[in-house]
């Protein structure tokens, strides 16, 4: 069956051999992102990217990792309109502020301040990241198109039965996805294949995982590590995702 254009990132993920293909998907579009905002490129001197990141800002985790990317300049001009944005914003909450009366009870209670508009502004600027949000959106994407492929492909149905499985989090986002896009009869017919594979990779993990500690008794010290050499990190991506022992990703 002739591959579309939408389908290669997921057939790729799944041919990666990975411990979780949405893990895989996940770091190519993050670091096609950072390369977006901040590489060769110089997409930051756009105006409408500047606009972007001006009003959705970076959450900490990428602004840690655009900083060791390694462009200061380009940092330092995404950093120059933000401030200015958000000074601007700041200055509007300070004077529209009145400090709320609060009862003993909720000070009591801990209820003091949760209604704050302060401190809602300050939420609703932490709930946005630039990086985060456009890769949500590709995310969703993605995992449609899995369940399209599911339904329509019995090579990749075929690939998902021989693969790794998925890590925990990815694995909880195809059982909600699956009740959005698979039909009563197609989720009958999912489900004990995905827990299964889920099973097997799980206790897979969970015996290399063993191994790897058993290895460092001197008893085996000869013995061959068989696949647990990296056992750490890939048990830990299993449980959280992501990619522990990945090296900081930089400008080209």
């Amino acid at each position: 069956m002739k591959e579309k254009l939408y389908e290669i990132p997921l057939n790729d993920a799944m041919d990666a051999d990975d411990e979780c293909p949405f893990c895989y998907l996940e770091r190519k579009v993050e670091q096609e992102l950072m390369d977006f905002v901040l590489g060769s490129c110089a997409s930051y001197m756009e105006s409408d990217t500047r606009e972007n990141t001006d009003k959705e800002g970076f959450c900490r985790t990428h602004q840690k990792k655009m900083f060791d990317y390694g462009n200061a300049l380009g940092n330092g001009w995404i950093l120059k309109t933000y401030y200015k944005k958000l000074i601007k914003e700041m200055k509007e909450e300070f004077k529209s502020f009145t400090p709320q009366k609060t009862s003993l009870k909720d000070r009591f209670t801990k209820k003091a301040g949760n209604d704050n508009p302060v401190k809602e502004w300050v939420s609703s600027r932490e709930k946005t990241c630039y990086i985060c949000d456009r890769f949500s959106e590709r995310y969703e994407r993605f995992v449609a198109t899995f369940f399209h492929l599911y339904k329509k492909d019995s090579e990749f149905r075929t690939k998902l039965a021989g693969s790794k499985g998925f890590c925990l989090h990815h694995f909880g986002d195809l059982c909600s996805g699956a009740d959005r896009y698979l039909s009563d009869g197609e989720r009958k017919e999912f489900y004990p294949v995905l827990f299964q594979l889920m099973e097997e990779n799980m206790e897979r993990m969970s015996e290399d995982v063993d191994w790897f500690i058993e290895k460092f008794d001197y008893i085996n010290k000869d013995a061959d590590w068989k696949q647990s050499k990296d056992a750490v990190q890939r048990g830990m991506q299993k449980i959280r995702g992501g990619y522990p022992a990945d090296p900081v990703y930089k400008m080209k």
